[in-house]
């Protein structure tokens, strides 16, 4: 089967945390046999951001830790979307892509009786509904959307026809313990500081408590204003800025534990999506403890990672993982158990072939036919508000 999608950037994950599922769904399609062509816009604001601060080193380096991943850069304006469509079967187009491509890919799609699919990994059905309502995806079998709350925006908003919830996950090819790796740290927080989306979250829950005990602790991620590097080396916090995605399962392999502090977004108005962090290091074996977030879909057990309901009880769980090595070791098992089980990117790739399946089956005459709700379970230059992790 041949695919075609449209994404920010395959090639750069700098403030860009799809750039990280994107790689491994990619890499397990290629792997499963099947032919994938990712375009992305040669002016990509991630693409743009990563070459001025790293240089073209970190395309090389990108390259030798993806080998087999590669994208065709494309001018909007002089793009030729239907010859881009030739033969292929389906075409995902990303919610970070202008308006103008998201129609023109429907209507090419639909020329060319290829199913068209709409992949929504942000908060803007809810944070700026009317960017989502102006979008033409009449030419769409439907939306893939990475949390339910999103799938029934969707839906209930009348924006398409059809919707599927489909989550983000760990490329388990990559993402795993490592042995043998030195000891750097307690705890190491890999994240954005971005837009002010959580700065009062990141102080309670990360900034605080490692002051409070006295952690060795680093923080990756970029963006970070000159408030927050204060307020990071105050607290004996040291930030290492910008680190590849490829480079994470070392960095965690590195550290005692983890943190995850939800965007103020997710937290507020998508409640239950994890952002792709959770399943990365739930992968990689480190113990996890998460500010206040609920898991309203299920997708974890019990005992896969460590909920603090404030500061103070952050504190109190990670001195425990500190100071009780089986605790912090039953922890991580738990998590990594229920990520190989259920969250890696084989599994979503199988999710995906399952709705195309479906599409085509109840439509065989028109693969690009719209497809009835489903209703089960399963763009300039300024970056998108909480576009990176």
């Amino acid at each position: 089967m041949k695919l075609v999608l449209f994404y920010h950037s395959l090639a750069s994950d700098w403030n860009h945390g799809n750039a990280h599922f994107l790689r491994g769904i990619v890499t397990e399609l290629l792997a499963a046999g099947h032919s994938v062509h990712v375009y992305e816009p040669a002016d990509g604001w991630s693409l743009k951001h990563l070459l001025a601060e790293q240089g073209q080193g970190a395309l090389a380096a990108f390259r030798r830790a993806y080998p087999e991943l590669a994208s065709t850069f494309y001018s909007l304006g002089s793009f030729d979307v239907e010859r881009a469509l030739d033969g292929a079967d389906v075409v995902i187009v990303h919610e970070w892509n202008p308006p103008e491509l998201v129609a023109r890919v429907g209507r090419a799609a639909r020329a060319a009786g290829c199913i068209a699919l709409f992949h929504d990994t942000h908060h803007r059905s809810v944070s700026d509904p009317a960017a989502i309502a102006a979008l033409d995806l009449s030419e769409y079998a439907g939306v893939l959307a990475f949390g339910e709350v999103i799938r029934q925006r969707y839906l209930e908003n009348g924006w398409t026809r059809a919707a599927w919830t489909w989550h983000e996950a760990a490329d388990l090819r990559r993402f795993r313990p490592l042995a043998d790796r030195p000891r750097l740290g307690d705890l190491v927080w890999i994240g954005n500081w971005g837009d002010d989306e959580r700065s009062a979250e990141l102080d309670e829950f990360l900034i605080q408590p490692v002051a409070r005990l006295g952690l060795a602790a680093h923080v990756h991620g970029v963006r970070y204003p000159h408030a927050a590097l204060a307020a990071l080396a105050a607290a004996g916090i040291a930030w290492r800025g910008w680190l590849p995605n490829h480079r994470v399962p070392e960095v965690f392999a590195s550290f005692g534990c983890t943190v995850h502090v939800p965007r103020r977004a997710y937290n507020r108005l998508l409640p239950g999506i994890p952002t792709i962090r959770v399943f990365e290091a739930l992968a990689c074996g480190i113990p996890l403890v998460t500010a206040p977030w609920s898991d309203e879909e299920g997708l974890f057990r019990p005992g896969d990672f460590l909920v603090a309901r404030d500061g103070a009880h952050m504190t109190r769980l990670l001195d425990a993982l500190r100071h009780d090595h089986a605790f912090a070791s039953e922890v991580a098992r738990n998590g990594r158990e229920t990520v190989l089980q259920r969250h890696g990117c084989a599994h979503r790739m199988r999710e995906l072939l399952d709705i195309v399946g479906a599409l085509r089956g109840a439509h065989p005459q028109s693969r690009g036919a719209p497809a009835r709700p489903h209703l089960g379970g399963s763009d300039g230059v300024a970056a998108p508000a909480g576009s990176g992790v």
